[in-house]
C-alpha cells in the first residue's frame, strides 16, 4: 500500500484517492441515528465528531451523514474485566477488530439521489450496507454552493468558512436564504461572534443581499473593531468595496471623535418624537407598573404633541392638576414615573425637548436607498436602557413603515421593500418572556419576514430568549458554549438534537462554529475562516495587491497584518 501524505489522503479528502471505506451499518433508526462498526483496519483515531460520512445503499442513492459519537465496544464483558496485558501485542491484535472493535454514531442528514439531487433523509440504509468517509467532491457537490440547480445562476454565497477535515474544502452559506429568515449568532464570550458577524454582513451589503440597520452596542462595527492584543482591524466603513453603502450615525459624538470615527450625524431624538410604546420596552428595567404604563398612554391621548415635555416639568402645570382632580391619574403614580423616567432622560445627551431634525425618517431614507447604517452608541452602549431604547425606538418606526409599504405593494400602488436585517447584540435583552411582548422585536422575529424584515441576534445567552422567538430563528450559527441551559435552548425544535449535543460540545473555544437551519443543506461544523483574510477578500483585488502605493493608501493608519 502506497503512503498516504497528510493531511488530505490521510483524511480521505484527496480528490483523486477512492473512497476510504471504514464499517458497515450494524443498527440504528430514523430518529436516533445509526451505528457503524468500524473494519478491523480503520484507525479509529482518524475519526472525529462532525466529520462527514457516506453510505452506500441498496438503490443507487448515497446517505450523507455527520458522525456524532465515537465509541469502544467489546463482545464480551470479560475482555473489559480482563483485558490483555499491556506487553501482549499478540493477544491485542487478536482481539483487534473481532472481540473488540469502534462504533461510529452517524447522523443521516441528506441523500444523494442517482440524478444528483439531494433531498431529505426519510428512511434508512440497510444492515451490513457500506459506509465511507465522504470524498472532496462530495462534501464539495454540498456545501460549495457554486450555482442553482433550478436556474443555473451562480448564487449569492459566502464563504463561512472551511470543513475541519480540510481547509481547502470551503463551506459556504446561502446569503439569500439566510436573509429570508431571522439569524441568530450564539456563542459564550470570546468566541469569536462579531469576527464572524462583521464580514459576513459585509459579504451581505457587497452583493446586494440586503441593507442593514446595525446597533453597534460596543462599536465595532462600524469603523474598527479591536482585535487581539489590541490591534485595530478594519470595519464596514473601512471596506473600500462598500464604504459608499455604509452610513455611520452616533449617539455620543465625543466618543466618536476620541476614536476617530467620523459619523454623518449625532442623532438626537426629541420628546415630542417619543411614544408611551417606546417607553413601554423599559417596563422591566425602569421597575414601571402596569398602572404607571397605563398613566404614560393616558397622557398621551389627552396631550398629543407635548405629553413627555409636560410630564418632565419641574412643577405640574393646571392641566395636569386637572387629571388630578378627575382621577384620570394620580399624584402618586404621576411623579413615581416622573422620578422613575427622569433617571433616564436626563442623562441621555442625545434626548432634547425639541430635536434639529428627525433623524428617524433620515436613517429611513438611507435603508429605501439601499445604504447600511451603523448605530453606534459610544458611552452608551454599556447603559443598558439606552441600548434598549433606541433599538425599540428605531425598529418601531421602521416596522411600520416597512408594514405600510409591503401593504401598498400588494395593492399595486407602490415598489416592494428592501429585504433589511436589523442587527442586535445582547438581544435576550429585547427577547426574554417577560420582556418581548413590550417590544417590538418579538413582532418582528415572528411576522416580518413577510414584510421584508430580518432580525440578525448576537448573543451569548440563548437560553434567556422567548422560545416562540426562537422557534422562528431559520438560521443558527453556534460558536461554543458552556451553559448546559444555553446548549439545550440552541436546539430547540431541531431535528437530531440529541445527536449535535455531542458535535457542539467538541467545538474549541475559537475559530469553530457548528451552522444548523435554513441557508444551508445540513448541519454543518467548519473551521470560520480568518477575519483578516475575509475582509481581505472583500476589499483587495489583484491590483491593489501588486501596486505599494494603492496597497499602502487603502491600508490607511493601520500597521499590523494585511488590514
Amino acid at each position: 500500500m502506497a503512503e498516504q501524505t497528510f493531511p488530505n489522503q490521510f483524511f480521505g479528502l484527496d480528490d483523486q484517492a477512492p473512497p476510504q471505506r471504514l464499517g458497515i451499518v450494524v443498527g440504528g433508526s430514523l430518529a436516533e441515528g445509526l451505528d457503524v462498526k468500524l473494519d478491523r483496519d480503520t484507525l479509529i483515531e482518524g475519526l472525529a465528531v462532525g466529520s462527514y460520512v457516506t453510505v452506500q445503499g441498496q438503490t443507487e442513492r448515497k446517505f450523507f451523514g455527520l458522525i456524532t459519537d465515537i465509541k469502544l465496544e467489546a463482545a464480551d464483558r470479560n475482555i473489559r474485566n480482563n483485558p490483555p496485558a499491556l506487553d501482549n501485542k499478540l493477544m491485542a491484535q487478536i482481539y483487534s477488530g473481532t472481540a473488540v472493535f469502534g462504533v461510529l454514531h452517524v447522523q443521516p442528514m441528506l441523500t444523494l439521489e442517482k440524478d444528483g439531487s439531494m433531498r431529505p433523509v426519510k428512511t434508512v440504509p440497510a444492515h451490513f450496507t457500506t459506509v465511507f468517509r465522504a470524498t472532496a467532491e462530495e462534501v464539495r457537490q454540498i456545501f460549495a454552493g457554486d450555482a442553482s440547480a433550478q436556474t443555473g445562476e451562480v448564487e449569492k454565497s459566502y464563504q463561512i468558512g472551511s470543513s475541519l477535515e480540510d481547509e481547502k474544502l470551503a463551506i459556504n452559506i446561502n446569503l439569500d436564504k439566510l436573509m429570508e429568515r431571522s439569524t441568530a449568532i450564539f456563542g459564550r464570550s470570546g468566541t469569536g461572534k462579531t469576527f464572524l458577524t462583521v464580514p459576513l454582513l459585509a459579504s451581505a451589503i457587497k452583493q446586494d443581499v440586503a441593507s442593514a440597520l446595525i446597533f453597534d452596542m460596543h462599536n465595532d462595527y462600524g469603523y474598527t473593531l479591536k482585535g487581539d492584543r489590541n490591534r485595530r482591524l478594519n470595519a464596514l466603513k473601512k471596506i473600500p468595496a462598500i464604504a459608499r453603502k455604509v452610513i455611520i450615525v452616533t449617539l455620543d459624538e465625543k466618543s466618536s471623535r476620541t476614536r476617530g470615527s467620523t459619523p454623518e450625524f449625532a442623532m438626537q431624538i426629541g420628546y415630542d418624537q417619543i411614544t408611551p410604546e417606546d417607553l413601554e420596552s423599559l417596563k422591566a428595567v425602569l421597575g414601571l407598573s402596569d398602572v404607571q404604563t397605563n398613566a404614560l398612554f393616558t397622557l398621551k391621548h389627552r396631550f398629543p404633541h407635548d405629553w413627555l415635555k409636560k410630564l418632565m416639568a419641574d412643577e405640574a402645570d393646571d392641566e395636569i392638576q386637572a387629571l388630578f382632580d378627575g382621577n384620570k391619574i394620580t399624584e402618586s403614580t404621576y411623579y413615581a414615573i416622573q422620578r422613575k423616567l427622569g433617571r433616564l432622560l436626563h442623562k441621555m445627551d442625545f434626548l432634547r425637548e425639541r430635536a434639529a431634525d428627525n433623524y428617524a425618517e433620515r436613517i429611513l431614507g438611507y435603508l429605501a436607498r439601499g445604504e447600511s447604517v451603523v448605530v453606534e452608541f459610544g458611552r452608551y452602549g454599556n447603559d443598558l436602557p439606552a441600548y434598549v431604547f433606541v433599538a425599540n425606538f428605531l425598529t418601531r418606526r421602521i416596522h411600520e413603515r416597512y408594514v405600510d409599504l409591503k401593504e401598498a405593494f400588494e395593492g399595486g400602488s407602490g415598489v416592494d421593500p428592501r429585504r433589511l436585517v436589523i442587527v442586535i447584540e445582547e438581544a435576550h435583552k429585547f427577547l426574554e418572556p417577560d420582556v418581548v411582548q413590550h417590544t417590538i422585536f418579538g413582532v418582528i422575529a415572528r411576522e416580518l419576514r413577510k414584510y421584508n424584515v430580518t432580525l440578525m441576534i448576537v448573543d451569548q445567552r440563548p437560553s434567556q430568549i422567548d422560545s416562540e422567538v426562537m422557534s422562528q430563528i431559520g438560521t443558527r450559527i453556534t460558536c461554543a458554549l458552556s451553559d448546559e441551559r444555553d446548549i439545550n435552548a440552541v436546539f430547540t425544535g431541531i431535528h437530531g438534537a440529541q445527536q449535535l449535543r455531542s458535535v457542539l460540545a467538541a467545538l474549541d473555544s475559537k475559530q469553530q462554529a457548528l451552522l444548523m437551519g435554513h441557508a444551508v443543506p445540513m448541519p454543518v461544523v467548519v473551521k470560520t475562516i480568518d477575519y483578516e483574510a475575509s475582509i481581505a477578500a472583500l476589499m483587495v483585488d489583484a491590483l491593489v495587491l501588486a501596486d505599494p502605493v494603492k496597497r499602502k493608501n487603502w491600508r490607511g493608519d493601520d500597521d499590523e497584518g494585511l488590514i
